[in-house]
């Protein structure tokens, strides 16, 4: 037996207590926007942009139906395409505006499929990962470690299955490189029962504040000049491309007729492209590349 509106109860709790948390380390507090869509459902978007701290973020929770079931959704399950859904989750990208403090992403999700005469088909999705611009490896071991600490109870083998898949899905195949230093991600995760399923599922979004607020705080006053700025945007392009051409959620949302607001709230607000660039050997911006950006055991 599942229990969603325990799920939606938990969900909108985590919403609201790490908006609390990022609005005590920033000092602006974020916009509530409520809305319904109409295929059915609706969410609560809280958004901050020009903060003090955050140039533009986001802690959005969404519970969304439908009747068919959209082909993203069903990449792994081909067998539930058409399949009346329903959805819901809270995802956060948060972009703050000095570059030495790193991006960050999480979401968690429960998805549901029904049809005629047959059990309803569920699972949980989610994760975070920490997208940083200059590299400090006790950031990337801090929020490693916290990740880690959030499988703990669930199965000695979640986390360097979670850890290799969020290597492996948050990685730009036409760039042949990482997004950032990782985390945790998961999907279509059923293997337990509900209850387990749900509570570890709710271990990883409590670990979320965890995880990231020290290092927010350590960064975000360091001195910069328009030189960090000017990477910062460039390596934000990078950011755009992963989510606009291979991210699930996005697709799923824009497929599926979701709020295009809410979808797009994770693209950071001054983005640069060049042609062909390269960092100059052995700065902090190469390092970026070469001591961050692969795929290591960082705990």
């Amino acid at each position: 037996m599942t229990d969603a509106a325990s799920v939606k109860d938990y969900l909108l709790g985590l919403q609201a207590s790490i908006v609390a948390a990022m609005e005590e380390v920033d000092g602006c507090s974020f916009i509530t926007d409520s809305w319904d869509r109409p295929e059915g459902g609706g969410g609560i978007s809280r958004v901050i942009e020009e903060g003090n701290v955050f140039e533009r973020g986001g802690v959005n929770f969404s519970h969304v139906m439908g009747n068919n079931l959209p082909p993203s959704a069903a990449a792994s399950r081909p067998e539930l395409a058409g399949r009346r859904w329903e959805a819901m989750g809270v995802s956060l990208v948060l972009h703050p505006r000095n570059p030495y403090a790193p991006t960050v992403h999480m979401n968690v999700r429960f998805f549901t499929t029904y049809a005629e005469g047959q059990e309803p088909v569920w699972w949980f999705g989610g994760g975070m990962d920490l997208t940083p611009y200059y590299g400090f490896e006790e950031d990337a071991k801090h929020f490693h470690q916290t990740c880690k600490d959030a499988l703990v109870g669930f199965g000695t083998d979640l986390h360097p299955r979670f850890k290799k898949w969020c290597d492996e899905y948050f990685y730009l195949k036409h760039r042949k490189e990482a997004r950032g230093v990782g985390g945790i991600f998961f999907d279509d995760f059923n293997e337990q029962p509900f209850d387990q399923s749900f509570s570890m599922t709710k271990s990883v979004g409590d670990a979320f504040v965890k995880a990231y607020r020290p290092i927010l705080e350590r960064r975000k006053d360091h001195a910069y000049s328009e030189r960090e700025r000017d990477f910062q945007a460039y390596r934000r392009g990078r950011y755009v491309e992963f989510n606009l051409v291979f991210d699930r959620g996005t697709h799923f949302g824009l497929q599926s007729g979701g709020r295009t607001e809410s979808i797009l709230m994770s693209m950071p607000p001054i983005v640069k492209w060049r042609y062909n660039w390269t960092p100059e050997a052995d700065s902090a911006e190469a390092r970026l590349w070469t001591d961050f950006l692969v795929h290591k055991e960082w705990v």
